[in-house]
């Protein structure tokens, strides 16, 4: 798509905007109710999309995608007239006679670009706050999963005009393009290098923006862990959809007195979700392309495998793999992996375990398998990071009933439920001031007893 035809399209939502058509609840109600329909209807083709682009399974597809989204419909469906209505606050006495309240408003028109991992989740959940909000919103999702952005773009083309709703697909020249707008609000959801491009063209608008990017998420197991439970969690986690997922343990941390018992407890759980030849398994995914196939294969380091490291070119499979004897100094730690490849380092006390994550930038998440309540509540209070799981991974992000995002370098902002709404909403402070009578401390000529006055007000 043309640039030019980008700001034809942005031109039309600014208009259909300010009409004021997308503010009444029961218009916000009647397309989130259109959005569940239309994906009801192509719910065979989603899977069959997300089958080619990513090999998932029709569960996975629909525990961590299809039916996680329709959570979010069902949660904004049921919660929206709440999170529009006015909220009452207190008005201070030096005001009197006011109301004062915060009512929320929509940016206008936002941008939601959404990454390859997880197409459908990552692009219609935000969309669904965006919406619940008020806005007109332009999607573009990432080129590497064609097969589910085209079934999206149908749903959307089926469902909302172009001026309320639009999907831009195509590339690297259609990003550089959108990012040259000026939106009223742009939520980004990918990698670090492009998350850094997007803040970079927003700032040229002072466009506010959402950040949801990565990094190396740790895994801590200490030595009052359940071993057999922590290795069936933590398999479960780290190769869900291959381990491309943002907040997948990247690395495994325990204590050194149980790393043999956690090895051997890793390797049972993968033979046990996975088969003998995980290869073979028709429900384990595939590498979204060649580039990243190869890219992850690079970090594999063959010395240090105990379990893994077989690969099929021409499936893009990589079976899941573990790697000890880890450094840092190893290539595998010195980016998110992003696959399923799953070092393993050690510690000698939860201390050192604690300095070495905070010597690190702050991760999307963090997972502490303990039964030790007093080192759960330390790790918390002295580990920065967006979310986590004690004794599990990665569910921390699947109910809109808590938001999701980063910290520092793994993120800005976050969404989801309540967090969502607030996300493409800007809050008005207002103050209703009566004219029935008018207080006249604050007005010239100030003398003493004006004075006294204030300072009884405001202490």
């Amino acid at each position: 798509m043309q640039k030019q035809d980008i700001e034809t399209i942005l031109a039309s939502q600014r208009k259909f905007f300010a009409t004021g058509k997308t503010l009444p609840i029961s218009w916000r109600l009647e397309q989130l109710k259109k959005l569940r329909a239309s994906m009801l209807r192509h719910e065979e083709d989603l899977y069959g999309a997300l089958k080619k682009d990513l090999g998932k399974s029709r569960m996975e597809s629909y525990m961590c995608e299809i039916g996680l989204t329709l959570s979010e419909l069902t949660w904004m469906e049921k919660h929206i007239r709440r999170l529009t209505h006015e909220k009452r606050v207190p008005t201070p006495l030096a005001q009197f006679a006011a109301r004062s309240f915060q009512s929320p408003t929509p940016y206008g028109t936002v941008l939601i670009m959404s990454p390859w991992n997880y197409p459908v989740l990552l692009t219609l959940e935000p969309l669904i706050d965006a919406l619940a909000a008020g806005n007109t919103v332009i999607v573009k999702p990432s080129a590497y999963a064609p097969a589910t952005s085209a079934v999206m773009e149908m749903i959307i083309r089926e469902t909302y005009p172009p001026e309320y709703v639009c999907m831009i697909t195509g590339g690297r020249q259609e990003n550089q393009a959108l990012l040259t707008q000026r939106f009223d609000k742009i939520f980004f959801t990918g990698g670090k290098t492009v998350g850094r491009e997007v803040l970079r063209h927003a700032a040229e608008y002072l466009t506010p923006v959402t950040l949801e990017l990565g990094g190396k998420s740790p895994c801590i197991v200490d030595s009052t862990a359940k071993i057999p439970l922590a290795a069936r969690r933590i398999v479960f986690g780290k190769y869900l959809n291959c381990g491309q997922t943002c907040v997948a343990p990247d690395y495994i941390l325990c204590d050194v007195s149980i790393k043999d018992a956690l090895l051997a407890a890793i390797q049972k759980e993968i033979t046990r979700q996975f088969g003998d030849r995980p290869l073979d398994n028709p429900d384990y995914g595939k590498i979204i392309n060649q580039k990243h196939f190869e890219r992850i294969l690079g970090l594999i380091a063959k010395e240090k495998i105990i379990c893994g490291g077989e690969s099929d070119p021409s499936t893009l499979r990589i079976a899941p793999t573990v790697l000890t004897d880890v450094s840092w100094d190893d290539p595998v730690m010195g980016e998110e992996i992003f696959g399923p490849i799953l070092p393993v380092l050690t510690y000698s006390s939860l201390d050192e375990a604690i300095r070495i994550v905070e010597s690190h930038p702050h991760p999307l998440a963090l997972y502490f398998f303990s039964e030790d309540k007093k080192a759960q509540k330390k790790v918390l209070d002295l580990c920065h990071f967006g979310g986590g799981c004690i004794n599990d991974t990665i569910i921390h992000l699947a109910t809109s009933a808590m938001p999701f995002g980063g910290v520092g370098e793994s993120g800005m902002g976050g969404y989801h439920g309540v967090e969502g709404f607030k996300t493409f909403s800007h809050t008005r402070s207002i103050v209703d001031k009566k004219t029935w009578m008018d207080l006249p401390i604050r007005y010239q000529e100030y003398v003493g007893w004006k004075e006294k006055l204030l300072r009884m007000f405001l202490r």
